[in-house]
């Protein structure tokens, strides 16, 4: 019975195999009637150089992009990529240095100090903070040179010398005399003292004149006394303090006799020789961040702590050893703003900075879209490169028109800064806060944002709420790499972690475009009180008739210089119109000059973004009139029509107060698509415009193929 079971099993086994070999066949003989497919041939790196034309002198336009030291820039490169501190690491055959993020919160501070070091024993800080009168400008572009490349290749290494030569260097620099001087600022450059900067509290930033800390004098020692007096007053997120500082510029409320004299700054040391904490103070880190991890954030609270009288940085005002409070100005506002003006430095650099981190992002994505393919238009046809979609076009070259638009911009605010006067003074402040905000956000985009949708007019229907289309976008340069985006190697995620900061760095984004707002709005009044033609930031189209826009705009009107000029002159006179309108009819309702400010918020921050596009605008037809070469002048005309265009086409303003029809406006649309398409084969020569060595981009700018081989070595 076991035999017969066996042999029947068997059988029906046979069966059916024979039954599913039959049908099979017919199956692929009947959906497989075309000849055999022959074997796919195995994708293979191009480097863009090979099918890619040079279209004009590259070097003669980054000359123009990064404007000054291009040999000292380029020492440092050299210099970073000669020692192990830095991380190079083979991949595809190429060298890349970018810092170990798998390291831990400590090792990454750590490692941060010993490149600083490195960096000062081979002399890259000399003259940051000792130069002489007559080289004082040389050495200021030096520095902002040297530290855009520190950008480059590492935030928290930059912000970490930043908050030690800008803001605490700075301060002695700017807030002290000749007695602190000569005590500080040599040791500082040399980094024997290590320094930071208190001045943000747990319960105030943007509002520095609110900070809760308070200073007091005791006439009996000649001391000053600091104290902490709630834990609202605690300084918080100060660079540099958790490990390494030695010493802190305080700002504190001043009371001399009982008498609140306002925001003052002095020298305090919060640790020994040794290391040590100082008696009376205690220290707190601020723990792990998702960025700049390398930075020693750390908090602080004073105990009564007591400082030599010499310790007040007294440029603007002083204390007498018998407890008189000196100053030659007697109006506390204008004191304050006495004490704040020097920190425009760090706008100034954060603005330059940003700009050079959207240059990495788009130049990976867009020598990866030059080399990367994606179906074909054809059954048998090859693939298609990324970047000759129209869609991916859209969505990377217009970041890349205004990245250099922008860098013509803070090329402007650099020399400004760099040859400044007391007269230019309030200029270089609105400029920079304006410039610092438009870049930063620019710059987060760019590595976050989707450009092809426009994030002012689309929006999304969700019951009776209108959601904002850039709530629900994605990031650009990130998701125009693919997955390859994801890769730490690849440095995109950590561009987006470790630059986020630059939105409220030195002055929380929005705050910095509403003052932009009040001062154009101060030198509106003060034009119609006085009678007087305006003069000033860049204010004097003010005087001139109001622009008249063509009703049919045409392809060479919209790449006019003209016109493009005329619109955006338009927009910030008709804003800045309606801002001091609203303002004055809410005066006339009975609200504060405070409260009227706030409650027009939004045209206040049309107004700044108005102000601050056709300011860039004006710098990039400054730079372009110095172009002499026929190509070049060529590429940046396209480069600049593309940044107008998409100016206006991103900002609902120019629809919203009738600067233009819908049909206008679906006219500029279309061109941006032509002037992508026209740029399209300069794309390559751009990006070597760009000044961002091979070493400092990413294995997928390069062979991505052979970066991404097997090999041993790696399991």
């Amino acid at each position: 019975m076991e035999f017969s079971s066996s042999k029947s099993l068997t059988d029906q086994i046979t069966r059916r195999a024979r039954i599913l070999t039959s049908h099979l066949n017919q199956v692929t003989t009947s959906c497989y009637s075309s000849p055999s497919l022959e074997q796919s041939v195995c994708l293979e790196y191009s480097p863009p150089e090979i099918s890619e034309k040079i279209n004009f002198d590259t070097q003669e336009m980054r000359k123009l992009l990064d404007d000054h030291d291009i040999e000292d820039r380029d020492w440092l490169f050299g210099l970073l990529t000669q020692n192990e501190l830095f991380c190079p690491k083979i991949s595809g055959g190429k060298v890349f240095v970018t810092p170990d993020y798998n390291q831990s919160k400590e090792q990454q501070r750590e490692v941060t100090m010993k490149r600083i070091e490195y960096l000062c024993d081979h002399g890259v800080f000399n003259g940051w903070l000792t130069s002489k009168t007559d080289g004082i400008e040389a050495a200021e572009k030096r520095k902002f040179a040297f530290y855009s490349v520190i950008c480059i290749y590492d935030y928290s290494l930059a912000t970490k010398v930043a908050v030690h030569f800008f803001l605490w260097g700075g301060a002695i620099h700017f807030f002290g005399t000749k007695r602190h001087h000569d005590k500080w600022l040599k040791d500082t450059e040399n980094y024997v003292v290590k320094g930071c900067f208190a001045m943000t509290e747990l319960g105030h930033g943007s509002n520095v004149r609110g900070i809760e800390t308070i200073t007091t004098y005791d006439k009996s020692t000649g001391e000053f006394v600091i104290n902490t007096p709630c834990e609202s007053a605690q300084k918080y997120w100060i660079g540099g303090l958790a490990n390494h500082a030695t010493h802190t510029v305080a700002f504190s409320q001043l009371y001399i006799d009982g008498v609140n004299q306002g925001i003052h700054a002095l020298i305090v040391q919060v640790r020994d020789a040794h290391g040590n904490v100082c008696p009376n103070i205690r220290i707190a880190d601020c723990g792990h961040k998702i960025g700049l991890n390398g930075v020693d954030n750390g908090r602080i609270w004073f105990d009564n702590v007591r400082i030599p009288r010499e310790n007040l940085l007294n440029s603007v005002a002083d204390v007498s050893p018998d407890g008189q409070y000196l100053s030659a100005i007697k109006n506390p506002d204008q004191r304050f703003a006495a004490f704040l003006a020097p920190l425009t430095s760090g706008r100034v650099t954060i603005s330059v900075s940003s700009i050079y981190q959207s240059k990495i992002g788009l130049a990976i994505a867009l020598r990866y879209s030059l080399t990367r393919r994606a179906f074909s238009n054809s059954p048998n046809g090859p693939e298609v490169l990324l970047l000759d979609y129209p869609s991916h076009q859209r969505r990377l070259l217009p970041l890349l028109a205004k990245t250099c638009a922008m860098s013509f911009g803070a090329n402007y605010l650099k020399r400004m800064y760099v040859n400044r006067t007391p007269q230019a003074n309030k200029t270089i402040h609105v400029v920079s806060s304006a410039f610092k905000a438009a870049f930063t956000w620019h710059n987060m985009r760019t590595l976050q944002v989707k450009s092809h949708t426009n994030i002012y007019l689309n929006v999304l229907q969700r019951g009776n709420v209108l959601i904002p289309s850039y709530w629900n976008t994605y990031q650009e340069c990130r998701e125009a790499c693919g997955g390859q985006g994801l890769k730490t190697e690849n440095r995109m995620g950590h561009l987006k972690s470790e630059y986020d900061v630059q939105s409220t760095f030195e002055g929380d984004n929005h705050v910095l475009m509403q003052q932009v707002s009040k001062a154009l709005i101060a030198e509106y009044i003060a034009a119609q009180k006085m009678k007087k033609p305006f003069k000033g930031l860049g204010l004097e189209h003010m005087n001139d008739p109001c622009p008249a826009i063509p009703a049919q705009l045409t392809s060479s009107i919209l790449r006019s210089t003209n016109f493009q000029m005329d619109i955006f002159c338009l927009r910030e006179r008709d804003l800045l119109h309606r801002f001091a309108s609203e303002v004055s009819q809410l005066q006339a309702q009975g609200e504060s000059k405070v409260n009227a400010f706030m409650l027009t918020y939004q045209t206040a921050e049309d107004l700044a973004k108005a102000f601050t596009e056709r300011t860039v605008l004006q710098t990039f037809l400054e730079a372009e009139v110095a172009v002499s070469d026929g190509a070049l002048k060529s590429v940046f005309g396209l480069l600049r029509s593309m940044y107008a265009l998409i100016s206006i086409e991103e900002d609902i303003s120019f629809l919203r107060y009738g600067c233009l029809s819908p049909d206008m406006d679906a006219a500029v649309r279309k061109e941006v698509t032509k002037l992508c398409n026209e740029f399209r084969p300069h794309t390559l020569s751009a990006v070597k415009s760009l000044g961002i060595p091979d070493a400092f981009l990413s294995p997928i700018a390069f062979d991505w193929v052979a970066a991404n081989t097997w090999s041993p070595a790696q399991q």
